[in-house]
C-alpha cells in the first residue's frame, strides 16, 4: 500500500468518533438524486391545488380514494391492511391503515397541519372610498405584513347563505380569472410611512384588498361601485351582502409553485409550512401496506394560531377517533394512546446566508441536509415545547441511520433569538411518544417560501420507514 494515502491514527479516530453530515447531493447516486428530484413534481401539483385547508382536505381524500381508502365507519371492526379516512369539519383529516398487530401495542402517527398565514375576510368585508371597492382583512397567523402588499391574490373559501346552502369560492387560480391585491404607496410618496417600524410599515388595517372600480350605473344609489361589486356576486353566486357572515374567505398569493435555482433543486411555492410534511406524511400512508403496527396521517387544522378550535389538535377529536377506534377491539384508547409513537411533521428554519445572525450554526438546519429532527421547540426557556426523550430520540435517530434517511438536527434560531411551536405538544399531552420531524425551509411564513426537492423526498422517506418499522 501506498504509505503516502494510508490514514493517520488521528484521521482514522476522526472518522471513527466525529460527525461527518453532508450534503445530499453528495450522497445519492445519480439515479437516486433524480428519483428525489422527480417526487416534487407532484408534490407542486398538491400545493396549486390545495391552498387552503379546506382544499387540502378535499385533495387528500381524492388522493386516499383513489387509493382504496374509504370512509371510517364508527363501530366497525376493520381487518389488517384495511385503509380509511376520517374528516373532521371539512378542515381535517385522519388516514388509517390497520396493522397486524392489536392496537394495544400502539399506533405509528404523523401529524402535520394544513392551514397557512394567510389574509382572511372579516364578516363585514366590503365597502367603498374614493369609489374603489375594497375588502377589509384579518390576518390570520403570523405575518411580515409588508409582505402581503402588492402582490397578486386569489380568493378561496365557502359561503353559507340565509338558507343554509354551501356555495364554494376559488377566484384568480384559473388562467381567465380576475386576481386582487393590496395596494402600497409609491416610494416618492412614502416618506412618513418609510419612518414606521418595519413591523407597521403595513399595518394590519391597511390590509384592505382591490376588488374593483366601476360603478353600477343609476344616479339614484349611493356606493355604486360596492353595488357594482355585489351585483357581479349575486349574478355569480345568488349571494346578499348579509352572507358575508356566515363566509370563511381566505386571499391567498395566486402565483403557482415552481422550481427554483438554475440547477432546479428546490421548490418556491406559498403555504409550503407545513404543506410539505402534510404532502410527504400523506404519501407514505397512502403506500403504507400491511403494516406491523396500525399506522396513521393526521391532517389538522389551526396550528397557525395555535391549535385551539375543534379542528386544531388542542381539541379532542384526535383522541376521540383513537378511543372509537379501541374500544370496537375491546381496548381503552388511553392505554393504546400510551403505546404509540408520533413524528410531528412540521418545518424548521434553513439557515439563510444572507441573515446567518438568528441562527446558531452548530445547531441549525440546512438546505439538502436531509430531514430535520427537532428535539425541542419553544421559545427561549423551551416554553411551549414537549422536548422529546432521549430515549425516543435514540430510536428515531437508528431508524433513519438504519434505512438510509439522510437526515440532520435542527433548532429554531438561537436560543433567546424567539422560537415557535408546533402540534407535538398536543400529541405528547395523549401520553404519546412524540418527536418533529420535516423539512428545513428558507423564507417562512412569506408568501413564497423555498424548500430543497432532496429534503422532501427525505421527509417521504422517513414517513415511510416509520410506518413500515
Amino acid at each position: 500500500m501506498d504509505k503516502s494515502i494510508e490514514k493517520t491514527e488521528g484521521e482514522k479516530l476522526a472518522e471513527k468518533l466525529l460527525s461527518d453530515h453532508k450534503h445530499g447531493g453528495l450522497i445519492l447516486s445519480d439515479s437516486k438524486l433524480k428519483k428525489a428530484m422527480a417526487f416534487s413534481e407532484n408534490y407542486k401539483s398538491f400545493l396549486n391545488k390545495a391552498k387552503t385547508e379546506r382544499e387540502a382536505v378535499i385533495e387528500s381524500v381524492k388522493k386516499a380514494e383513489d387509493c382504496g381508502f374509504t370512509e371510517f365507519e364508527p363501530g366497525r371492526k376493520y381487518n389488517a391492511g384495511d385503509k380509511f379516512y376520517f374528516v373532521n369539519r371539512d378542515k381535517a383529516v385522519i388516514l388509517t391503515v390497520m396493522g397486524k398487530k392489536p392496537l394495544s401495542e400502539g399506533i405509528r402517527i404523523a401529524a402535520a397541519h394544513i392551514d397557512s398565514p394567510r389574509l382572511d375576510l372579516k364578516q363585514n368585508p366590503l365597502y367603498e372610498d374614493q369609489e374603489i371597492a375594497l375588502f377589509k382583512t384579518h390576518y390570520y397567523g403570523g405575518i411580515k405584513k409588508y409582505q402581503w402588499a402588492a402582490i397578486p391574490l386569489s380568493l378561496h373559501g365557502v359561503i353559507i347563505k340565509a338558507n343554509g346552502e354551501k356555495v364554494s369560492v376559488n377566484i384568480g387560480e384559473d388562467k381567465n380569472d380576475p386576481v386582487f391585491c393590496v395596494t402600497d404607496l409609491l416610494p416618492h410618496l412614502a416618506a412618513a410611512q418609510m419612518k414606521r417600524t418595519p413591523a407597521e410599515l403595513i399595518k394590519g388595517e391597511e390590509l384592505n384588498i382591490l376588488v374593483g372600480s366601476l360603478p353600477f350605473k343609476d344616479d339614484k344609489v349611493s356606493n355604486k361601485v360596492k353595488l357594482n361589486i355585489m351585483s357581479i356576486l349575486n349574478e355569480k353566486y345568488g349571494i346578499v351582502e348579509d352572507d358575508f357572515i356566515s363566509a370563511e374567505l381566505e386571499a391567498v398569493p395566486q402565483f403557482k409553485a415552481c422550481d427554483v435555482g438554475f440547477d432546479r433543486s428546490m421548490v418556491g411555492s406559498y403555504g409550503q409550512d407545513d404543506r410539505v410534511c402534510a404532502y410527504t406524511a400523506l404519501e407514505a400512508i397512502l403506500k403504507c401496506k400491511n403494516p406491523k403496527h396500525t399506522c396513521m396521517t393526521v391532517l389538522t387544522d389551526k396550528e397557525e394560531t395555535g391549535s385551539d378550535g375543534n379542528t386544531g389538535l388542542n381539541s379532542s377529536y384526535l383522541p376521540y377517533f383513537i378511543n372509537n377506534l379501541a374500544a370496537v377491539y375491546g381496548f381503552e384508547g388511553y392505554n393504546v394512546m400510551s403505546a404509540s409513537e408520533c413524528l410531528s411533521a412540521d418545518v424548521n428554519a434553513a439557515v439563510d446566508p444572507t441573515f446567518p445572525d438568528v441562527t446558531e450554526i452548530r445547531n441549525a438546519s440546512k438546505l439538502n441536509y436531509g430531514v430535520v429532527a427537532t428535539k425541542f421547540t419553544g421559545s427561549r426557556g423551551k416554553s411551549g415545547t414537549s422536548d422529546a426523550s432521549a430515549e425516543f430520540v435514540g430510536r428515531v435517530r437508528r431508524l433513519f441511520d438504519e434505512n438510509n434517511v439522510i437526515w440532520q438536527t435542527g433548532e429554531l434560531g438561537k436560543v433567546d433569538m424567539g422560537g415557535g411551536g408546533t402540534v407535538a405538544q398536543y400529541i405528547a399531552n395523549l401520553d404519546i411518544n412524540v418527536i418533529d420531524v420535516g423539512v428545513p425551509v428558507l423564507s417562512m411564513h412569506a408568501p413564497f417560501e423555498i424548500t430543497s426537492k432532496i429534503d422532501i423526498y427525505m421527509a417521504f422517506k422517513a414517513f415511510s420507514v416509520f410506518f413500515e418499522d
